[in-house]
C-alpha cells in the first residue's frame, strides 16, 4: 500500500460561550509512505490541532482518518493502543513535554515499560541504542531535563518517539524553540532517521525556510481550512493562492540591496467561531468578489497542485 495516511473531510470543533470554534474544518489529503508533508500557516490556523486529531489525541468532530487501511476514528481502545505504537508525536516545547522528575533513560524507556514484553536488561540496552541513534552521550543517561540544553532535550523527545519503532510521526514545530544552529542539527537528524527507518512525517511549522528544506509536499492552512497543497518546489515557484503569496512575501532576504515586494494584508481576520460559508480569507483578499462568499473547495488546478480559490485562474492567468 503506497498511501500510509488518508484524511477525508476531517473536522474538529470546540464549543465556546460565543458559539462553535471551527479549529479544523473539512480537511482532506493523503500521504505516501516515507515522505514528509509540511503544514504551514499563521499561529491559530489549526496546524497543531490537525496533527493531534490525526493521532486521536483529540477526538474528531467529523470525517475519517485512515491509517494503514484502519479507520482511526472508529477503532476500539485495544486496537487504538496497537495503532499508537506506529503513530507518534514530537512536541514543540522540548522542556514542558518531558517529565522533570524522570532521568533521560527513564523518559526514553517509559514507552517500552508501558508496552511490556521486555526484560530490564533488554530495555536498558534498547535505551542506550536509542540515545546513540539520536546523538545523546551515554553519560547523560542519569541526567535530568533541567540539566540539559534545548537541543539535547529535543533529542530526548525524538528518542522517546522512536522507542516503539513507529512508521509515522507528527512533528509539532519541533525546532521552533531552538537556536538556529541547533535547528539545523535536529533537522538533519530527522532526515537521516527518515532515510534509515523509512519514516513518514507530518511536519508542522510556521517557518517557511524550514518547511522547504525538509518537506516533499507543503499544505498551507488558513483558519482551519487547507487553501493550497502541492510539492515543495512548486509551491515556491508557482504560488497560486493570494494568502500563500502574502505568506511567502514575508520571508526575509539576507541582502540589504534587494528590495522585497512585501504583500501587506489589510482588513479584519474572519472569526473562526460559527464562520459563514465562503472563503475565510475574503475579508483580507485584494481580489475579493461576490462569488468569493460562496462555499469554496480544494480543486486540482494544475497536476498535483490543489488550490481553494474561485478566482485563482483569473489572478494567475492560467
Amino acid at each position: 500500500m503506497d498511501q500510509i495516511l488518508e484524511v477525508q473531510n476531517l473536522k474538529k470543533y470546540f464549543p465556546t460561550p460565543k458559539g462553535t470554534l471551527h479549529a479544523v474544518d473539512d480537511v482532506s489529503f493523503s500521504l505516501k509512505k516515507g515522505t514528509t508533508l509540511g503544514v504551514v500557516g499563521e499561529s491559530g490556523c489549526g496546524k497543531s490541532t490537525l496533527g493531534r486529531t490525526i493521532l486521536h489525541l483529540l477526538d474528531s468532530t467529523g470525517g475519517k482518518i485512515m491509517f494503514e487501511g484502519e479507520d482511526v476514528t472508529s477503532v476500539n481502545k485495544q486496537k487504538l493502543r496497537q495503532l499508537r505504537e506506529k503513530m507518534q508525536i514530537i512536541f514543540q516545547d522540548p522542556f514542558s513535554s518531558l517529565n522533570p522528575r524522570m532521568s533521560v533513560s527513564e523518559i526514553i524507556q517509559e514507552p517500552l515499560v508501558l508496552r511490556g514484553g521486555m526484560s530490564n536488561e533488554e530495555m536498558e540496552k534498547e535505551t542506550l541504542n536509542l540515545m546513540e541513534t539520536v546523538g545523546l552521550a551515554e553519560r547523560l543517561a542519569t541526567s535530568y531535563p533541567h540539566e540539559l540544553d534545548g537541543g539535547r532535550r529535543q533529542r530526548i523527545g525524538i528518542a522517546r518517539a522512536l522507542a516503539l519503532n513507529p512508521s509515522f510521526i507528527v512533528c509539532d514545530e519541533p525546532v521552533s524553540a531552538l537556536d538556529v544552529s541547533i535547528q539545523a542539527q535536529i533537522l538533519n537528524l530527522m532526515l537521516d532517521l527518515q532515510e534509515q527507518r523509512g519514516l513518514t512525517y507530518i511536519f508542522i511549522t510556521h517557518d517557511l525556510s524550514v518547511v522547504k528544506y525538509i518537506s516533499n509536499e507543503i499544505a498551507v492552512m488558513y483558519l482551519g481550512q487547507m487553501v493550497e497543497k502541492t510539492t515543495s518546489d512548486e509551491l515556491f515557484e508557482y504560488t497560486l493562492h493570494p494568502y500563500t503569496k502574502a505568506l511567502l512575501s514575508a520571508i526575509p532576504i539576507p541582502d540589504i540591496h534587494v528590495k522585497k515586494n512585501r504583500i501587506l494584508l489589510k482588513g479584519e481576520i474572519t472569526s473562526p467561531i460559527n464562520p459563514k460559508p465562503g472563503c475565510r480569507f475574503a475579508a483580507r483578499c485584494p481580489y475579493v468578489e461576490e462569488k468569493c462568499h460562496l462555499p469554496q473547495e480544494l480543486k486540482e488546478i494544475m497536476p498535483g497542485h490543489f488550490v481553494s480559490c474561485c478566482k485563482v485562474e483569473e489572478i494567475n492567468h492560467l
